[in-house]
């Protein structure tokens, strides 16, 4: 048997850490996991209470048009229902676009370090991949478009921006839009739109009646806390989403994730709390951070991106053997970092006294 060759050099995606794997190589009874940008506040009691009701028929496929959540989300982010496609979490909508578009001799043009999967679903398709360094947490936008040619079919954005947080001002993208050539796909990843705190953000929603070669990619799972049921969504032009449609698995979101997306669309309460929360922590985390002499770079989302006088890896490495799960930059391309997920008021009030701790001891 013989596999495409791109992938005897690359790598599965490799998840951190399992609580109950920490549990028992510490010996501890408790974790927290702070490494996945998840919601530490759960999901909406409304997906909790109704979840019982939700699983019947179980052995009937799902909705493959997802036309109930369809009409739910058109209504709510008021697109027309045809402007929609579905995805086992936008990860796999990331996955149609690059089956779709990408193939041997054509390129694609993202930021790094950004959300892996971009390049890591291109490489697959035999597609070039042109990565360009990203400037102080910043996409280099300018860059981005000088690389753009003629075999250009998609280039990547994500914003706010993952590892780094940071987003990018409205001016700024819509300077791009307006550069970029009809014949590029602009991908704007807004996996943690809901947690943007200003004003000077792009509406991407409105921007997609000016711009055919613009689909917008959210997500159930971050602040809506979905992430185990797996659904999210593209939004763009109906032209581009019938382009997309063949490339998609023919079930592929689960009768219970729909219907449970429709609930927490419903719970506009929980989101809010959620939401607030998160700020309050962050802004908690940012002065404990200001305090121990630490830079980070100004997160719209709901982590933080640490810099360290040491590596990562060995605060990463201190903190799993005080029961947190946090992300090393190392691993992400960004050195002497670590990505921290913003947890609960209790818990990042032992976890900024454990960084201490470290921070006092320094290096082993």
């Amino acid at each position: 048997m013989k596999a495409k060759d791109i992938l005897r050099d690359m790598k599965p995606y490799k998840p951190g850490k399992g609580i109950e794997e920490v549990k028992k190589e510490y010996g501890l009874e408790r974790i927290v996991k702070l490494a996945s940008n998840e919601n530490p506040f759960g999901f909406s009691p409304k997906v909790k209470q109704e979840l019982p009701e939700l699983i019947t028929n179980l052995e009937i496929y799902p909705d493959g048009y997802a036309a109930a959540v369809r009409r739910k989300v058109a209504e709510f982010i008021n697109v027309n229902d045809n402007q929609l496609i579905f995805g086992n979490g936008s990860d796999e909508v990331v996955q149609i676009i690059c089956r779709t578009f990408l193939e041997p001799g054509a390129n694609t043009i993202m930021a790094a370090p950004t959300f892996p999967q971009y390049r890591h679903n291109a490489l697959i398709e035999g597609a070039e991949v042109r990565e360009v360094p990203l400037v102080d947490g910043h996409h280099d936008l300018e860059e981005m478009l000088r690389q753009i040619d003629s075999q250009t079919r998609v280039l990547w954005i994500c914003t706010p921006n993952n590892p780094t947080g940071v987003h990018i001002e409205s001016e700024k993208l819509k300077a791009v839009m307006d550069a970029c050539p009809d014949h590029v796909l602009v991908v704007l990843d807004e996996a943690y739109y809901e947690y943007l705190e200003t004003d000077d953000y792009f509406d991407s929603l409105a921007a997609l009646d000016n711009y055919t070669n613009l689909i917008v990619l959210r997500t159930f799972s971050k602040a809506y806390g979905l992430a185990g049921l797996r659904i999210g969504y593209g939004v763009g032009h109906p032209d581009v989403i019938r382009m997309l449609e063949p490339s998609r698995e023919p079930f592929n979101t689960t009768t219970v994730s729909q219907a449970a997306a429709i609930l927490a669309l419903d719970d506009q309460q929980f989101l809010k709390m959620s939401l607030e929360e998160n700020k309050k922590n962050k802004r908690a985390l940012m002065k404990f951070c200001d305090e121990n002499g630490l830079s980070y770079y100004d997160s719209q989302a709901n982590f933080l991106l640490i810099h360290l006088p040491f590596s990562g890896d060995e605060m990463f490495q201190h903190l799993l053997a005080k029961g947190f799960i946090v992300r090393s930059g190392e691993a992400l391309g960004l050195p002497n970092t670590i990505r921290l997920t913003i947890g609960r008021s209790e818990d990042m009030a032992v976890i900024q006294e454990e960084m201490k701790q470290k921070l006092v001891s320094g290096v082993k």
